[in-house]
């Protein structure tokens, strides 16, 4: 069997030698023994038969004893082959754990598999210019003929010495080392959490050449843990001192002229609602009853923009950030602290300025009038959500009718979406209590009270209210940041009713109204159970990810028709650019935004990115909690099975680890993709998706940020 293996790796290696070769040399003519003279390295069996292959596969044409490599389809003005063959294509490549890759190409309907000796020099999300070398039913497979562009130079990982070289072990999913010259070492030591610049990558090389070009720590402190996620993520780890020194010029006091140009709200009963341990306090609520006996409620917003100015460094620094990035342990703001926790803050018993959206209610919570303009506000309260719960609960305080009448009515307001179609993305948010050295000491989930949707529910209307005004305007349509939300995919549905179904739950996804149905009955149905974790993740990653865009689709996992980001301007750009626009309709100015479309997109990916920031803090916690557990048992359930391992989900703090298949000794479990499970070749057990085991921690791995499990009875 090894015998077999290896002549095949060598005829593959042959093959890919000559197709490079005839590459260069296209519509010229060549015998077997011309090749055999070039290839001197191959013997005459492995030569024959890569020739008969791409023979077969049509790369290659015969004439008499010669053949010929022969470029199709060129285009009419004579440019390079290579740029026009209908085999050949550019892509973004995606590796996967196995080392093999796919490469993703807007040039062909399915993925193109690349096998990993096929790659080139190529890096995970570089792109690559790829040639199909083979059609068949499952996909094309193909070779990376050149890398066009890497998607990073830059790489983070841990510094170590091996046959006393001095190598960079990349933290991500990249399947070689990089080689750092003594000169190019700097500061860094072994052991060293470091980011690296690639220097060169030939194709001759085995190891890419670097520098050190920062030095982040020892590898599991909780400082270079947390800056290494911001920086694989894009994010800086400082402002520039332009930033803060633009930012501590700023004039904090509010000038008379200022306020007169305002409506005032300063007498009206005002408030914030928020985390125990938030200081960015973006908006604020007011409530008044009026004479006819309808409510008047105010959604106060940070006026940020009227202190950061357009082409200023604080602008120019929150474009290029777009979001807040919050990390399990901290919060890294947009804006300056000066700004972010102070003159924009809506903090209590001070003056602030705002952006609002006024509206007049009944008590079944329609909207009778709207008001948008600049305010000034005094908020009497800043309430946790914690403190303010209990006062709907029953307990005594002045503010107590304002709250309850305002639950009432986001309690009609949530009813009424959920009636019209939007799906319940209420999902378990992990929480960590961390020491004074910011290691957990405690995992919960995070308890979505009343207060939490009745916030919500205020925010959403005001969105929706902006959108609304912007997008229903009649004449010339207005350039404006939409927020919205496409219909998931037809395919990804039918996978995620399949797997829904291992667990009982029946799903109907005839119509997009039945999807929203189905998902929302199901999500009640799993409130408590084990499962709940797996399928809520699974079914948020069902759907579409909502984006902004000026191109106007509506918000379907909203069901709005308008909906736009205007509540969060300390921590969203977005919100930013919404204000700027809105104002300007309110005054009667031309709009007329720059690239407003390349913002949109920029804020959607560094979106994503502050996101996955987010997720692997929070998987980075549960690896250091679990870390002083090793031996110890944990019920799970089974969420996830490939063909070389299963994934546990544990119970109780939510924590995924991967038992491995090589490691199960009871038995010789082999993979059944249909059925979602492994079996045992002896004793024909079987473990399935959703199966309840235990599980015993056998070990960790804080900076690859993994969890191994063995079963507890192996």
């Amino acid at each position: 069997m090894s015998s077999n293996k290896n002549n095949s790796s060598k005829v593959s290696t042959a093959q890919n030698a000559i197709a490079d070769y005839l590459l260069q040399e296209p519509g010229k003519f060549f015998s077997f023994k011309q090749l055999k003279k070039k290839f001197k390295r191959f013997d005459k069996d492995e030569l024959h038969a890569a020739v008969q292959q791409l023979l077969e596969e049509g790369f290659l044409q015969p004439r008499g004893t010669q053949f010929q490599y022969v470029a199709r389809e060129l285009k009419e003005n004579g440019e390079s082959e290579n740029e026009y063959r209908e085999d050949i294509m550019e892509g973004v490549i995606d590796m996967i754990s196995s080392g093999h890759a796919y490469v993703i190409s807007p040039d062909s309907e399915k993925d193109i598999w690349i096998d990993r000796r096929n790659q080139k020099t190529a890096l995970d999300g570089d792109s690559v210019r790829v040639m199909i070398t083979r059609r068949r039913k499952k996909g094309p497979e193909g070779k990376v003929l050149k890398i066009t562009k890497r998607a990073t130079d830059t790489f983070i990982g841990v510094i170590q010495s091996i046959n006393r070289q001095h190598l960079f072990i990349p933290d991500k999913k990249i399947d070689v080392n990089f080689l750092i010259p003594p000169d190019k070492l700097g500061n860094a030591n072994i052991g060293d959490k470091v980011v690296v610049k690639m220097i060169d990558w030939q194709d001759h090389m085995p190891h890419p050449t670097a520098e050190v070009v920062k030095v982040l720590g020892k590898v599991g402190a909780n400082e270079t843990e947390m800056q290494a996620i911001l920086l694989e993520s894009g994010f800086r780890l400082e402002f520039p001192k332009e930033v803060l020194h633009e930012s501590q010029d700023l004039k904090i006091e509010i000038d008379p002229e200022e306020i007169a140009n305002r409506r005032d709200f300063r007498d009206v009963t005002t408030f914030t609602i928020d985390p125990e341990d938030a200081k960015d306090f973006d908006d604020a609520l007011s409530f008044r009853i009026l004479n006819d006996g309808m409510f008047e409620i105010g959604i106060h917003i940070a006026d940020v923009t009227h202190y950061i100015k357009p082409n200023t460094q604080l602008e120019k620094e929150a474009a290029l950030r777009t979001t807040s990035v919050y990390l399990v342990d901290r919060c890294v703001p947009m804006l300056p602290e000066k700004l972010s926790n102070g003159v924009c803050s809506l903090s209590p018993e001070a003056d602030k300025l705002c952006f609002s959206v006024v509206v007049v209610m009944d008590e079944n919570g329609e909207v009778k009038d709207q008001w948008m303009g600049k305010t000034i506000i005094h908020s009497n309260r800043r309430f946790s959500y914690e403190g303010a719960h209990e006062i709907l609960e029953g307990k005594r305080d002045l503010l107590s009718e304002p709250l309850k009448i305002l639950n009432t009515i986001a309690k009609q307001l949530r009813q009424r979406r959920f009636k019209n179609g939007a799906i319940n993305f209420d999902t378990v948010e992990v929480k960590f209590r961390l020491d004074d050295q910011a290691r957990p000491v405690e995992v919960f989930v995070k308890e979505r009270k009343d207060t939490h949707l009745l916030i919500e529910e205020f925010m959403l209307l005001a969105n929706r209210k902006v959108a609304e005004f912007i997008g229903l305007r009649k004449g010339r349509e207005i350039p404006f940041v939409y927020r919205i939300h496409d219909l998931p995919d037809d395919e990804k549905l039918k996978d995620f009713a399949e797997f829904a179904m291992l667990f009982g739950y029946k799903l109907n996804f005839t119509t997009p109204r039945h999807i929203a149905h189905s998902i929302n009955k199901m999500m009640v149905k799993l409130h408590g159970k084990p499962e709940q974790y797996m399928l809520e993740s699974l079914a948020i990653r069902t759907m579409a990810k909502a984006i902004y865009s000026t191109k106007n689709i509506g918000h379907y996992g909203l069901a709005f028709d308008y909906y736009t980001h205007f509540t969060s301007p300390i921590r969203r750009y977005p919100d930013m650019m919404a204000h700027r626009i809105l104002e300007k309709v309110l005054s009667g100015d031309k709009v007329a935004e720059h690239n407003l479309e390349q913002r949109c997109n920029h804020s959607s990916e560094m979106e994503r990115g502050a996101a996955e920031a987010e997720r692997t803090s929070v998987k980075l916690k549960q690896v250091e909690f679990m870390e002083s557990h090793t031996g110890e048992v944990f019920a799970g359930i089974i969420s996830g099975v490939t063909d070389w391992g299963i994934f546990v989900l544990t119970e109780d703090s939510f924590c995924e680890g991967l038992i491995r298949l090589e490691s199960i000794h009871s038995d010789f479990f082999v993979y059944d993709q249909k059925k979602h499970c492994i079996k045992g070749m002896r004793t024909g057990k079987k473990f399935q998706l959703g199966d309840k085991v235990n599980v015993r921690l056998i070990g960790t791995n804080l900076s690859k940020r993994t969890i191994d499990f063995a079963f507890a009875d192996d």
